[in-house]
């Protein structure tokens, strides 16, 4: 069963560019893994030129675009993704590339493309986007693309979108709200919806518009932090915390900025993740000052909590300061294993974490977490910039807001797919 949107879409993209525009779960790539993918790919079989799959990254591609075509047509029709970045998908040959980065699309440099397409191409590098469009030289050549709107400012919209009707560029836009998937759960439209009201997320994921970010980034917190404070207690009168493991994250900062340490509780299951405490100094601190204040916030948390800290991830580009806490904590002889944070896009990152608080899986202990709460209070979005970006001109703790996001950062899938299991469950 196709939607009407849907219908339409196979009616009309028929152009050289196809690019649908919208909201989250609208139907935009399940038309493309049923119909179009498939349909363009027989149509220019025996054809010269490359077939391509574009993606954030590689692994994008493989859980947005393979792992559902392979789900419908069997592992014989869609192949895995071969150290070439070459996918035999339908007896094709299909380069399945990363577009984050222009060296990462080095190999169609020169070639000509008989049919592109293109997962979620706002996230991608312009200048991928403008190599691509010089190589659909044939004229059978074609693109189809699916994205969620971004800002007003967004390189796509000002330089490609908004210029189709004066250039002349042979192109089909059609733009979907969650409302125009009629197939969709009215109690999981209902509660997304709530779970976007009054941030610029229903702009875009539910009414598919671009617009630009402005305000506070975790307004639901701000107005109501006791809301999520943990209170479950044992007889004892310590916190009673779910079994998980028990993580440090740590922002280095600069002279004009500070030293954050957030420790996290991360459920064995993901569906509760718990700030424990936190810290910041600022000021001129040397390489071993650093490293006792963060000896002393890690004791602290464990005599609190009566816990081992699993991990300690500072700043990952900070090599020399990580391998100085690493030989510290291996005289003290803990179980603690210091390496260095992961970094997922920072978009992302405020993307799950606002989430996480929309879904009330997210708590804090209040009395050990005062910078915590005021950072996460105060974050604002940066109006001037082009992209979301969150203001960083130390008016505002980004500092800590960093050290949380990297307690918990190497778990964002796994806190995501927890979560998106949630929406379909409610």
């Amino acid at each position: 069963m196709l939607t009407n949107k849907q219908k339409e879409y196979i009616r009309n993209a028929e152009h050289r560019y196809n690019i649908k525009i919208g909201a989250t779960r609208s139907g935009k790539t399940y038309l493309d893994i049923i119909y179009t993918i498939p349909q363009r790919i027989r149509e220019r079989s025996g054809k010269d030129g490359l077939y391509v799959i574009m993606g954030v990254s590689r692994g994008t591609i493989e859980r947005n675009v393979l792992e559902p075509l392979r789900e419908r047509f069997g592992n014989n029709l869609v192949g895995t993704i071969n150290t070439s970045n070459i996918a035999r998908i339908f007896g094709e040959q299909v380069y399945c590339l990363g577009a984050e980065k222009v060296n990462q699309v080095s190999k169609i440099r020169g070639s000509s493309i008989k049919y592109c397409y293109c997962d979620e191409l706002a996230e991608y590098n312009e200048e991928v986007w403008e190599l691509l469009k010089s190589r659909l030289d044939k004229p059978y050549s074609c693109l189809d693309a699916t994205l969620n709107p971004e800002s007003n400012t967004h390189w796509l919209k000002m330089n490609f979108l908004d210029t189709i009707e004066e250039k002349g560029i042979d192109a089909y836009v059609q733009t979907y709200t969650i409302f125009d998937n009629e197939f969709l759960d009215e109690t999981f439209v209902k509660n997304l919806c709530k779970e976007y009201e009054g941030t610029i997320y229903y702009n875009r994921y539910i009414l598919g518009q671009w617009c630009n970010a402005e305000g506070l980034i975790y307004t639901r917190f701000a107005n109501n932090p006791k809301k999520y404070a943990w209170k479950k207690k044992k007889q004892d009168g310590s916190y009673d915390l779910p079994e998980g493991i028990t993580v440090i994250g740590i922002d280095y900062g600069g002279t004009k900025s500070g030293q954050a340490f957030v420790c996290t509780r991360i459920s064995n299951d993901y569906k509760t993740i718990i700030t424990l405490g936190s810290e910041r100094h600022t000021g001129d601190i040397d390489p071993v000052d650093l490293e006792e204040l963060e000896i002393e916030f890690a004791k602290k948390m464990k005599y609190k909590y009566n816990c081992e800290i699993d991990y300690m991830l500072p700043d990952n580009e900070e090599v020399v300061l990580i391998r100085g806490l690493k030989r510290k904590v291996q005289e003290l002889n803990w179980n603690t294993l210091v390496r260095g944070c992961v970094k997922e896009p920072i978009k992302d990152r405020i993307n799950c974490g606002r989430t996480m608080i929309s879904y009330d899986i997210f708590y804090y202990i209040e009395e050990e977490c005062r910078t915590f709460e005021d950072a996460l209070s105060s974050a604002l979005w940066d109006e001037k910039a082009k992209e979301d970006t969150r203001l960083d001109n130390f008016t505002t703790d980004i500092d800590t807001i960093d050290a949380w996001e990297y307690s918990w950062c190497r778990y964002m899938r796994n806190i995501n797919d927890m979560i998106n299991r949630r929406r379909l469950e409610e």
